[in-house]
């Protein structure tokens, strides 16, 4: 071990104190607690997602006459493949719900302040490319839910105005599902989504280590450098215990709640009830209460408000210095979300 450790000292002249003279940006004491640290949560669950995928990729043949096959094998046949799917699709579940309370988080704080508008933009960027990565997962599938529910969603994105026609023809390929859908579905999933999360995750820590963490002062913690500790190895072992936590749950689900496999999809029988995965609930949910152009203009409006909070926010203060509208709005938006999630979840169609 002495010789093996000379030899890569030699290779590689980076020691202890200079690892943490590079790494060690000061961390405010709040975030200790895993709620306001929750933008290492989703990163793990992503490099999951990654490594996973590469493995089910081995077995996934991306056709409509081989893909069902491919992934009743690997459920069923393939070693160990009922557990690496279930860590798969857990591990997107709990992506998608830390990136969205993750934001919460950033909105009720008010993190997305200047100067840090742009971060703002870019976790707005993860998040809907992560929803992305989300649904081309669900169809990669081809049973007859997530089938339907593709189609669904293209026919959602056909009806944008202007370039609904074009937006529906990439996604699937032609004018309708057809034999080149599930491999562009499959590369959008596979290297396209992947690589944008990459880039916008990267430029999204780039910005922190130039603003630095937004600080949050609570009664009775020291002020200075008593209010702040090392990010390595302080931070990097609080992340660390999160990332075995979060494996332990990853394989609890995976084993109590497997992956399953629905019928095959028939383009030729309209199931009777159509739900998306639980995270466009709230989308599917919002389209049944109003016409269709009414109800993708409502979606696009709000999104785009969503996009732009931190301008409409700065507006807002300078009008109502004294008050603090983006809460009450934050918290309405919140009650929405979740009451038509809920909604949509409890019925049956």
């Amino acid at each position: 071990m002495t010789a093996l450790r000379a030899w890569l000292g030699e290779r590689l002249p980076l020691r202890g104190e200079q690892l943490r003279a590079f790494t060690n940006e000061p961390v405010p004491n709040h975030m200790k607690r895993w709620w306001w640290a929750l933008g290492g949560t989703p990163a793990y669950l992503f490099g999951v997602q990654v490594l996973t995928g590469i493995l089910l990729a081995f077995q996934y043949q991306p056709s409509p006459k081989t893909a069902y096959e491919s992934v009743r094998f690997i459920t069923h046949e393939a070693a160990f493949g009922w557990y690496v799917r279930g860590l798969h699709k857990w591990a997107a579940t709990l992506m998608i719900a830390s990136v969205v309370l993750h934001q919460l988080r950033v909105f009720f704080t008010g993190a997305y302040r200047r100067p840090r508008e742009l971060n703002w933009l870019l976790g707005m960027g993860l998040l809907l490319a992560t929803l992305t990565a989300g649904f081309t997962g669900y169809s990669l599938v081809y049973e007859q839910l997530s089938y339907w529910g593709a189609t669904v969603g293209a026919n959602i994105a056909g009806s944008v105005p202007l370039v609904g026609p074009v937006l529906r023809r990439l996604m699937l390929g032609a004018d309708q599902y057809d034999a080149h859908t599930l491999s562009r579905f499959f590369v959008l999933h596979g290297a396209i989504t992947p690589a944008a999360i990459v880039v916008l995750f990267g430029m999204h820590v780039l910005l922190i280590r130039l603003h630095g963490v937004s600080e949050l002062r609570f009664e009775g913690e020291p002020e200075g450098k008593k209010g702040h500790f090392d990010f390595w190895p302080d931070h990097v072992l609080s992340e660390t215990i999160v990332a075995l936590v979060l494996m332990i749950l990853l394989t609890t689900l995976a084993i109590v709640f497997p992956a399953t496999l629905g019928p095959r999809a028939d383009p030729l029988s309209t199931p009777e009830i159509i739900k998306p995965e639980w995270f466009f609930y709230v989308a599917f949910r919002w389209l049944k209460l109003f016409s269709r152009n009414v109800a993708i203009a409502g979606m696009g409006a709000i999104v785009s408000l969503m996009i732009g909070w931190p301008f409409v926010d700065g507006w807002l203060r300078k009008r109502l210095p004294r008050a603090e509208p983006s809460v009450w709005i934050g918290a309405a938006a919140v009650l929405a979300i979740v009451a038509l999630t809920v909604w949509e979840g409890a019925v049956s169609h």
